[in-house]
């Protein structure tokens, strides 16, 4: 499986299917791709309806004929548009063309509905996008009922937890990988992503992405 960042919560797995989590394309200035390079898609997941997170989400399912995946609310939104849907809430599980979806609790704000993360398994592994959260010590649950062998961390601070709190949160969750994002796309949350690693340690490998680099499990 491949793991391409880009920028900001959005990220592009790629396996036996395509997976688009966060989508935040256009108006993100960190990506490297615009919705016009997005051809090819199976499913969307989005963790909240904030714009730099729902981003260009209704538009790819719209465009590639992708099932859209969301907590209730925005999955009432998306069927208004007449696209595929799978709409869920957190603490349940969805089995959509091989994939699992699993939504976790995150602490933030949303317009509609609650904030999320999502743990998605795909060809034997693993995936937590924690979205936009604050710690929370339920973490360790995450790691004792599902083990995700990759753990995507907001570290920007402001909005979502710092270093500090990412660091604790690693070791909550104790993946076998960590890739740090949501820090950096403006300047409010401007962080030095080597900053988190020398923190992490040896416990878990950080691995730090620029827009439009990838990780293969």
């Amino acid at each position: 499986m491949e793991i391409i960042y880009y920028g900001h919560a959005a990220f592009l797995l790629v396996g036996s299917k395509r997976i688009f989590i966060d989508p935040f394309l256009t108006n993100n200035p960190s990506t490297t791709i615009s919705l016009q390079d997005v051809n090819e898609c199976d499913l969307v997941i989005v963790t909240h309806d904030h714009s730099d997170h729902l981003g260009d989400s209704f538009d790819i399912c719209e465009k590639t004929g992708a099932i859209f995946i969301s907590q209730h609310e925005l999955a009432l939104m998306a069927q208004e548009r007449e696209l595929k849907v799978e709409g869920m809430n957190i603490g349940g599980t969805i089995f959509v063309n091989g994939v699992s979806v699993h939504m976790t609790h995150a602490l933030h704000t949303t317009e509609k509905g609650h904030p999320t993360g999502v743990i998605i398994t795909m060809d034997g592994h693993s995936i937590y996008h924690a979205g936009d959260t604050g710690i929370f010590s339920d973490m360790k649950l995450i790691k004792e009922l599902y083990q995700p062998e990759v753990a995507l961390l907001p570290i920007g601070d402001r909005y979502t937890m710092g270093i500090d709190e990412a660091v604790k949160a690693v070791e909550f969750i104790n993946p076998s990988y960590v890739i740090p994002m949501h820090y950096g796309t403006f300047p409010v949350i401007e962080i030095n992503p080597e900053d988190f690693k020398k923190k992490v340690g040896e416990n878990s490998k950080v691995i730090i992405l620029k827009p439009g680099e990838k990780f293969e499990l």
